[in-house]
């Protein structure tokens, strides 16, 4: 390197890190029915919406094998679903920040990233959306 390049720290939640003990529960390409958005024609009936989840989750040693031990996908898929089923939902930056805010709850998770996708919204995008991420102690 000549000195020139910038470094950047890379915040240890991105990676699965068998050195800082982070393991990543996921969920990909949830395909829900979802009522979304602002506009007139959004508002009458649900939309197709995929969702994708990534949990940063403290990786401890021995856990012996049962599911009360670790962050369960199921769990977190029912609580999109809860989410969902509180009624019309404005943003998909809402809806994101609600999920996140959810799996934020349980305390083994570091961070979570979200992505929520319309589907049918653009004919010419396979998708539209947002994508965030939070941090355990962040606003």
């Amino acid at each position: 390197m000549d000195g020139s390049e910038t470094h950047r720290t890379q915040d240890s939640s991105h990676i699965a890190d068998g050195y800082r003990r982070i393991r990543h529960v996921f969920i990909r390409d949830l395909v829900v029915d979802a009522h979304i958005g602002v506009w007139e024609h959004e508002k009458g009936g649900g939309q197709r919406v995929r969702i994708n989840v990534d949990l940063a989750v403290d990786d401890h040693p021995g856990h012996l094998d049962k599911l009360e031990n670790v962050v369960c996908y199921n769990e977190i898929i029912e609580g999109i679903h809860a989410i969902l089923a509180q009624g019309h939902i404005h943003l998909a930056e809402t809806l994101a920040d609600r999920i996140a805010a959810m799996s934020l709850k349980d305390n083994r998770v570091r961070s979570v990233r979200v992505r929520v996708e319309k589907l049918d919204v653009v004919a010419a995008a396979a998708s539209v959306g947002v994508e965030i991420e939070r941090f355990k102690g962040f606003p």
